[in-house]
């Protein structure tokens, strides 16, 4: 089997992971990449004796955790200091931990391997992450959602979670309308909506005007995870869990307020 064989399934995911984990579209892709042409000029290799998936994710938080020159820090924008001083606020292991398990389904014995850590820190680390989402960073949220049933758990979801929904959409225009009316501080939306229209088409016309996150919500992740052109940052998968969630609306708020802050 060769390496894109072998790796090639578990991409997409690593990109969302690594999108989700540094906050950006483009850094956590060039982490990606840059841990790809490793493998392949064999400078990192795969470990023995576990699954590729498993050994992926592990390598690729080794570089994560090098303190390796990415092509293109010096451009970092201005507001960059602010995020660092929330990832200080909030030690890595917290996010990666709560990621691993929540968003990229990994069990804890597994998260544990990938961190090279214990299952017990890696519980603790949980716990803790998600003890400082639900103190932190409560927000005003619009759901883009076409399935009335859907639209209603996720609205009680939100709500559970201690955020506030202004406003539930079920078309482009419906969104448009209720982005501008409402400022919203973040949007959760699925793809395909009642009038054929897409959620995609919805949040390129808000956030012309509105600086607001975005968590994509489908069940067709697939369509998104392409590698062929723009991709979200934050991507839940349907059926999506309580915790995936939580913790996917955590991380965008996590990077995004600060920004907006500066």
């Amino acid at each position: 089997m060769t390496m894109t064989d072998m790796l090639g399934p578990h991409l997409p995911f690593l990109r969302r992971y690594a999108r989700a984990l540094t906050g950006a579209q483009t850094t956590g892709d060039t982490y990606v990449r840059v841990l790809l042409e490793s493998l392949l000029d064999g400078n990192m290799r795969l470990p023995e004796g576990v699954p590729p998936r498993l050994g992926l994710y592990r390598l690729f938080h080794e570089l994560w955790t090098s303190n390796i020159h990415l092509p293109g820090e010096e451009e970092a924008s201005a507001d960059s200091s602010s995020v660092e001083q929330r990832l200080q606020a909030l030690q890595p292991d917290n996010r990666e931990a709560l990621l691993l398990t929540s968003i990229e389904d990994f069990t804890v014995a597994e998260a544990a391997y990938i961190l090279e850590t214990s299952e017990e820190e890696v519980q603790e680390e949980i716990d803790a992450a998600l003890s400082a989402i639900d103190q932190n960073l409560q927000s005003r949220v619009l759901i883009i959602e076409d399935e009335a049933i859907i639209a209603l758990d996720l609205e009680n979801l939100v709500n559970e979670l201690g955020h506030h929904v202004v406003g539930i959409a079920a078309t482009r225009d419906d969104a448009v309308r209720l982005a501008r009316q409402r400022r919203p501080e973040l949007i959760l939306t699925d793809i395909k909506l009642a009038d054929g229209s897409s959620g995609v088409d919805a949040v390129v016309s808000i956030v012309e005007d509105l600086d607001v996150p975005v968590v994509f919500i489908t069940a067709y992740p697939e369509f998104l995870l392409t590698g062929q052109r723009p991709e979200p940052t934050y991507l839940v998968t349907k059926p999506f869990s309580r915790d995936t969630v939580r913790a996917t609306i955590g991380q965008a708020l996590f990077f995004h307020r600060p920004r907006m802050a500066a």
